[in-house]
């Protein structure tokens, strides 16, 4: 389904909450309305374009407005999600005014052509309710601990401590040291973590109408695991070892892994992740921060499975190197054709070990490095061959390169950011 369908639903539903909110104002007392002007410079269609606003320039030119009580309209005056982050809920308003939130958010899609988009955000006299989740995250204790994520689109995971610990003699315990990434692909737009998780390692494994874990990982990078390349060998850590949930949904869920010191080649490396996956898309953002004995810089490897399908499959793999890309594409007897791929702007070469192809960046302790990590399947009905995902991948790296830009033009009276 795509991405402008699925927010249809979610459109009646927040027009029903908030319906004459803005006629409570009469004509002579106008109701403040924020208005912005998003632009960019792609002649492409951006579906799922997340917009961000500030929300101190929210609160500055709309005073008293509450995150539960807004209505952010498009041109035409249709009401859209929306999602106000609270990266730190112990942090406060240098004014003293509560709660430090962080940005509003919401989402429009750009058809090809349209370069430009204007909207409103008012407050609204009725609590606006929750809005249906397309983005969410949570660890797995009941796993293992594995940490899994997803949105309408994809979903991942990766490993925790629990799996990673020495099995008990005759425990028949699943040990799997590996800060690789994996891949569900599923079928419907609403979310599966929770009734994949309740369905069981078994179940999921196999299609029963949902779709499926049909990726493998093992020891191998999966798609999109980090480690340290010193020419010749790759370097990695172990499981994850602590997370934090910093936004979850509806519209964006972010969230950090670290990664405790392992050996990198005689030099002591630590990891901090963050991830960030928005409703209607395909790629999960990553932001990677080194920590590590000496200033030197370091030689980052991200990596994709050369084995990443079942072997009753019989998968047909291809692999692309670009500049700074490295994109999969499988094939498969019938379980549907699949394609990943990373995009690591700043790349300067690859590699390959005897699990993993790799693209490579160089990185100094303690500055990030950012990339992006993504998949799809056949099914979808979007990319059915290996051409159709490498336009796909070509289009996102495009669009990464090219963020688009908020005006703000604050209410009658207000005071200009």
């Amino acid at each position: 389904m795509p991405p402008t369908s699925r927010r249809g639903a979610l459109a009646a539903g927040l027009a029903l909450a908030v319906a004459g909110s803005s006629g409570m104002a009469s004509a002579a007392e106008p109701t403040p309305r924020l208005q912005l002007t998003v632009h960019h410079t792609l002649a492409a269609a951006r579906p799922a374009e997340t917009i961000a606003v500030p929300w101190r320039e929210v609160a500055r030119q709309l005073p008293g407005a509450r995150l539960h009580q807004l209505a952010v309209r498009d041109a035409t005056g249709r009401l859209l999600p929306y999602q106000v982050t609270n990266v730190d809920p112990q942090a406060k308003d240098p004014r003293g005014e509560g709660t430090a939130y962080g940005e509003l958010l919401f989402q429009h899609d750009f058809a090809a052509g349209e370069q430009q988009a204007r909207f409103t955000i008012e407050k609204a006299e009725a609590v606006v309710p929750p809005f249906p989740a397309r983005a969410f995250a949570r660890p797995v204790p009941e796993r293992l601990d594995d940490f899994a994520w997803e949105n309408d689109r994809i979903a991942h995971r990766t490993y925790g401590p629990a799996l990673a610990a020495p099995a008990p003699p005759g425990s028949g315990k699943e040990v799997l040291v590996s800060s690789g990434i994996d891949v569900w692909f599923k079928r419907p737009s609403y979310l599966v973590i929770d009734r994949w998780y309740t369905k069981g390692h078994d179940h999921y494994h196999q299609e029963q109408g949902e779709g499926l874990d049909m990726y493998g990982v093992g020891r191998s990078r999966g798609l999109g695991g980090s480690g340290l390349w010193n020419g010749q060998r790759l370097f990695t850590s172990g499981n994850y070892a602590r997370w934090r949930i910093l936004a979850n949904g509806p519209i964006r869920v972010a969230f950090e892994l670290a990664y405790d010191t392992w050996d990198a080649d005689g030099r002591p490396v630590s990891e901090l992740k963050r991830f960030t996956l928005d409703a209607g898309q395909l790629f999960t953002a990553v932001e990677s921060r080194f920590t590590a004995a000496g200033p030197q810089p370091l030689r980052v490897a991200l990596g994709l499975n050369k084995a990443p399908a079942y072997t009753s499959q019989g998968p047909v793999i291809s692999t692309h190197r670009g500049a700074d890309t490295l994109v999969q594409w499988v094939r498969q007897r019938s379980a549907g054709d699949f394609g990943t791929a990373l995009i690591l702007p700043g790349a300067d070469g690859h590699a390959d070990d005897a699990l993993n192809e790799l693209i490579l960046a160089t990185v100094a302790p303690g500055q990030p490095l950012r990339y992006h990590l993504g998949a799809a399947v056949s099914w979808s009905g979007e990319f059915t061959s290996t051409e159709a995902w490498q336009a796909h991948v070509a289009a996102w790296r495009e669009r990464v390169a090219a963020p688009v830009q908020v005006r703000i033009t604050p209410p009658a009276g207000g005071v200009a950011p």
